[in-house]
């Protein structure tokens, strides 16, 4: 028996390369900024949620992962905490990475976030917030908020919930992981339901351009939030 092969067509990455990231940096440059004022129209607060992702010491201060392109975006993500508790929103998550020693992700990534350190802890510009005890903390061993985590069951418990605002990091690993499945949760429930990341509260992290681990973030932060918002997340550059 003969099994027969297809030709792997070659890239024209090359070719078509700059023109497409002449279109991102045009696109990211156009991106418009809302009002809370927007967000709520035709909303009450008490169907907003907003969710914190990895915004934890690991990711922006100390240990392996640590970035200083994440670290930046604390302050404009505590600011929207801050808007959104003003404007009368009271349903906040902090979803953060709690990792066991075993965690199969440490086969792609070096150690990071375990339960018990200080990695693992949320930053202080947000854990310092006057209404921090209201936060709803949901620890992750893995890329993904929704796997293993009891995200599901905090969505069913709240059904009210019609729009998210999203901030953290990364934009092409939890960030995403986290808007796609909010997206794709409400288009298989046939809801019509906002997913809004403002661009200047998310980003991802920068390695040069050797081997198999390079990560240029321009790249990747641009791609990840072109690609959410053609299935349907609103990606804006802010929320004042």
């Amino acid at each position: 028996m003969t099994v027969e092969t297809k030709e792997i067509k070659k890239s024209n990455l090359r070719e078509n390369g700059p023109a497409f990231l002449g279109f991102l940096d045009n696109w990211l440059e156009g991106l418009p900024s809302l009002t809370f004022a927007q967000v709520l129209a035709g909303a009450s607060p008490d169907r907003v949620a907003v969710f914190s992702v990895d915004l934890i010491n690991g990711f922006c201060y100390e240990g392996a992962l640590s970035s200083p392109r994440v670290a930046a975006v604390v302050e404009p993500a505590r600011q929207v905490f801050e808007k959104a508790y003003a404007n009368g929103v009271s349903q906040f998550m902090l979803v953060q990475d709690c990792h066991t020693p075993e965690a199969g992700e440490f086969g792609e990534f070096p150690t990071h976030c375990l339960a018990g350190t200080k990695e693992a802890e949320p930053v202080a510009a947000l854990a310092n917030l006057p209404f921090a005890d209201s936060f709803t903390t949901l620890p992750k061993n893995s890329l993904s908020a929704s796997v293993n985590t009891g995200l599901e069951e905090w969505l069913q418990a709240r059904p009210q919930l019609d729009t998210y605002i999203i901030v953290g990091d990364c934009t092409d690993l939890c960030v995403y992981q986290m808007a796609m499945y909010l997206k794709m949760r409400a288009n298989s429930l046939s809801l019509r339901q906002r997913v809004i990341i403002p661009a200047n509260t998310v980003d991802t992290y920068d390695l040069p351009l050797e081997g198999m681990g390079n990560h240029p973030g321009d790249f990747f932060h641009a791609t990840f939030l072109y690609h959410l918002a053609v299935n349907g997340a609103e990606v804006v550059r802010s929320i004042e």
